[in-house]
């Protein structure tokens, strides 16, 4: 086996272990499953960095088992680095999180299984394959949506989830269908070459995939299963599932319609369409939001958004450099909304679960709760600012690489979307800043006063995300290894 096939291997294979520590070992197996999770995670990176120094070294790797292959790409490789670096602070985070939780060993086992199989899609050669890692993926993170299975507005969000992402599965499927019936094969490589220059039937397909994998890319309007899901998971699931689900859907969606050939510049068009509808109707909806992970959930939809632009340019225009921009938002948004959603999280443990009170975190709920939780007030802030666009923090450094992108194709459409964008950006203060707003106010809320203490070790991976995202948005080019190459292998992929 090569190095990126235990990358992917090795969280598989300890998730059952994981689970069966926290069954078997009493009366402390479930305290042990974090430490379990953990250490698996960690023994990751080690394969990790060994396929990044291969792929740096010898380009594309490739292995290939019966009729099964795995390719590992620039692309892959960006998918594998968001999926484990943030399950691995999201683990960390969920030690104290979770403590007086029952069922911790399903959470920790499906958590980390969930990370090797984000890395397995990002690796998918063949439209099959693809298909069985994206619904692996959809049965585990459902597992996850509703952990809080006794109250019923969790199983209510899990089922929507559940039932939203079966009907995507089967567009998916029909669109596979189709892909087979006029090339004769599901590999990746060969539908491109098979693939008339003009197809109706393979156009067809490249819709059903749109449509079915937009479900879980949170495309508008199939993402109606977002706000619930997001808002009624754990808070650590929460940043999983905006900083690395739907950005995994998003990749599968581009690796299913790359191969088809011929009708490159028709999917750029219709990224950027989406895109602008993404940015108006999340930003729309986080307005209307008085409670702060729905909030957070909405504008998830906008930076989407964000990321369509930025991947349509690159389509549309044959240049590199929109692919970039739109794979450098997606890890600096999986960043910032990972932080969003922990540091918030952070403050609902604090002022409401701590307490045995499942209910949400309203805004009006964090008046004043910097003077008694600083570092998680601090964290929510530079999350949102950084969310917004400003300057010098990463996703103003993300933003403005896409709209340099779209300025550079000279196309009057394109800078005009790239104005919207902007304007959108700015429209995304009005909810950002009330709550920044609200954490510093003089006067606490009743909710701060009564609220109970905040272990120290949740901070701890605030602070790890807080410091990286002023970090790449000082020094942009951090992330040029994963961006970059990202880029190029997209626009090589569509064959331009």
């Amino acid at each position: 086996m090569t190095a990126f096939t235990w990358m992917i291997a090795l969280p598989l294979l300890a998730a059952p272990v994981i689970y069966l520590i926290g069954r078997l070992v009493k009366p402390d197996g479930e305290a042990l499953t974090r430490w379990a999770a953990l250490i698996a995670l960690g023994l990751t990176w080690i394969p990790f960095a060994l396929a990044a120094s291969d792929l740096d070294a010898g380009g594309v790797q490739t292995y290939t088992l019966g009729t099964v292959s795995l390719r590992l790409d620039d692309l892959g490789l960006l998918l594998a680095a968001l999926s484990l670096g943030l399950g691995t602070v999201v683990v960390f985070y969920s030690g104290p999180y979770m403590a007086a939780d029952a069922g911790q060993e399903k959470y920790y086992a499906s958590l980390v299984a969930m990370v090797g199989i984000m890395m397995g899609l990002g690796c998918a050669s063949d439209l099959f394959n693809l298909w069985v890692w994206f619904e692996a993926m959809a049965i585990a993170s459902y597992l996850l949506v509703a952990f809080y299975h006794e109250q019923p507005t969790s199983l209510e969000a899990g089922v929507k989830y559940l039932v939203q992402s079966a009907v995507g599965s089967v567009f998916v499927l029909l669109g596979i269908a189709l892909v087979l019936s006029q090339t004769g094969t599901l590999d990746l490589t060969a539908i491109r070459a098979a693939a008339p220059e003009s197809s109706v039937p393979l156009l067809a397909a490249g819709g059903l995939f749109l449509i079915g994998f937009g479900v879980k890319a949170a495309l508008v309007p199939m993402h109606t299963w977002l706000p619930d899901a997001h808002s009624q998971a754990p808070s650590g699931i929460s940043a999983m599932l905006s900083g690395v689900v739907i950005e995994a859907g998003l990749v599968a969606l581009l690796r299913a319609i790359s191969p088809l050939a011929g009708i490159g510049a028709t999917w750029g068009e219709l990224l950027m369409v989406f895109g602008a509808f993404n940015m108006l109707l999340g930003n729309l909806m986080a307005l209307r939001q008085s409670q702060v992970k729905r909030l957070l959930a909405y504008s998830s939809l906008s930076h989407v958004g964000y990321m369509l632009l930025g991947l349509g340019i690159a389509l549309y225009a044959q240049q590199a450099a929109g692919a970039e921009g739109g794979f450098f938002h997606m890890l600096t948004h999986g960043m910032m909304k990972g932080l969003a959603f922990l540091a918030a999280g952070a403050l609902l443990y604090a002022l409401h679960a701590s307490m045995g009170d499942h209910g949400p975190l309203t805004i009006s709920d964090l008046s004043g709760a910097a003077q008694k939780y600083p570092w998680a007030a601090l964290g929510l802030s530079v999350a949102v600012l950084g969310l917004a666009g400003l300057p010098p923090l990463a996703g103003f450094m993300s933003k403005w690489q896409i709209f340099v992108a779209g300025f550079e194709t000279k196309n009057g459409w394109i800078e005009a979307l790239v104005l919207f964008a902007a304007l959108n950006s700015v429209l995304s203060l009005a909810y950002y800043a009330p709550l920044v707003n609200a954490l510093y106010r003089q006067k606490p809320s009743d909710t701060v006063l009564a609220g109970g203490p905040l272990p120290a070790l949740m901070n701890v991976p605030l602070a790890v995300l807080g410091v990286a995202i002023v970090a790449v948005g000082v020094w942009p080019n951090l992330l040029n290894w994963l961006s970059g190459p990202a880029g190029h292998a997209l626009i090589a992929s569509f064959g331009f």
